[in-house]
């Protein structure tokens, strides 16, 4: 009751006092940090005037005319139904308007397609309901999932600064230099949008678009997902970080570190109490959001793992319903999104959490001798 009369109060204040709740609004587009999003704010101004321009040309004309040749004037209206010479004006000074724009918007378009000689090269892969960032030159890549606290979103606690547009892993990015976006999805249609960029390219499956980027001030930018992708659409924010290039060569070389580490944990002899710790917090960032921290799920799409036959039953099937997912169903396949350890890890965490308490255990070796075989 105390959320919805805040929530009441905030609507009646918001109505009694605009000011108020336009305060953040804007009527105009942002200039952004890109030389591409200048541009484009450039030829929107410019496409602005021109139709100002026209519009108080034609009103002004219209509305004189109006008020010139009124009734109590004595004015006659003519009667005639056509005048070639008007009409030629009204045919060529359109196309002339029309060409005079067209100008500017094909310089603006061809360089934004124009993704060649790019510095940094990085494919995005949209997921339901995150984003994976992969340097392609570097050979590392990670997920990027959102960061704000489930009480948050369920009004337990008040809303953030940055409530649903801040993330666990932002996207590292050098400044000045040419960043190329290959923008695919893994699942539906998804779309990434960082206004500041001026960049909103489409992910579709099966399909890499391109687009890029290179940002001219070091800072924090945030955008989402623009396209409706199901039911945590709004939960698929996005946050780019440009850094100097010496900062980002510095945490390029610590990445390449990790992944190595990563690869190397494969091997690693690991005991049930670390699978478990490891695995519950891959559930709580990849799980979750599906079956519910609590392991209830969300029946029908989302069944309950309590107690379920994948968590309870045989390991070899719940291994391949993680790896592979299952057709015509919500469950996507993890086999390609994480790491053999992660994947160990949260398998093992779920035939052991909640009750299920299997006793048994996955290693990474397990995991990767069966990536083996499904190739």
């Amino acid at each position: 009751m105390r959320v919805h009369a805040k929530r009441a109060g905030a609507l009646l204040g918001g109505l009694m006092f605009p000011a108020w709740s336009q305060a953040d609004w804007t009527l105009n587009m942002r200039p952004g940090v890109t030389g591409i999003s200048n541009d484009i704010f450039s030829l929107h101004m410019t496409i602005l005037w021109i139709c100002v321009a026209i519009g108080v040309v034609v009103f002004g004309v219209m509305f004189w005319s109006i008020f010139a040749h009124r009734k109590s004037q004595g004015h006659k209206a003519s009667n005639f139904h056509e005048n070639t010479v008007v009409e030629i004006l009204w045919t060529i000074i359109p196309f002339v308007i029309l060409v005079i724009m067209a100008i500017p918007a094909t310089a603006t378009l061809i360089n934004m397609y124009d993704t060649t000689e790019s510095d940094v090269n990085i494919r995005i892969t949209g997921y339901q309901w995150k984003w994976q960032y992969q340097y392609v030159d570097d050979n590392f890549g990670y997920f990027s999932n959102l960061a704000t606290p489930p009480d948050q979103i369920s009004n337990r606690e008040d809303k953030g600064e940055h409530y649903l547009l801040e993330v666990d892993n932002p996207l590292i990015v050098p400044v000045g230099k040419k960043i190329r976006f290959l923008v695919t999805s893994n699942d539906v249609i998804h779309s990434w949008w960082v206004p500041e960029f001026g960049v909103k390219k489409d992910a579709i499956p099966g399909y890499i678009n391109e687009t890029w980027a290179k940002v001219d001030e070091p800072g924090i930018y945030r955008g989402q997902c623009t396209e409706l992708c199901g039911k945590n659409h709004g939960f698929m924010p996005i946050v780019v970080k440009a850094v100097p290039q010496p900062e980002y060569a510095a945490w390029v070389s610590d990445q390449k570190a990790a992944a190595e580490k990563e690869r190397e944990l494969t091997q690693k002899d690991w005991t049930m109490e670390e699978l478990v710790a490891r695995g519950e917090k891959v559930y709580q960032t990849t799980c979750a959001a599906c079956h519910q921290p609590d392991g209830s799920g969300s029946p029908p799409a989302f069944p309950a793992l309590i107690g379920s036959p994948v968590a309870t039953g045989e390991l070899a099937g719940h291994i391949d319903v993680v790896f592979n997912g299952r057709a015509g169903t919500a469950m996507q396949a993890f086999g390609k999104q994480l790491s053999e350890v992660d994947l160990a890890a949260v398998i093992t965490y779920e035939r052991n959490a909640w009750g299920n308490n299997m006793g048994d255990m996955v290693t990474p070796k397990q995991i990767l001798d069966y990536k083996k075989q499904q190739q």
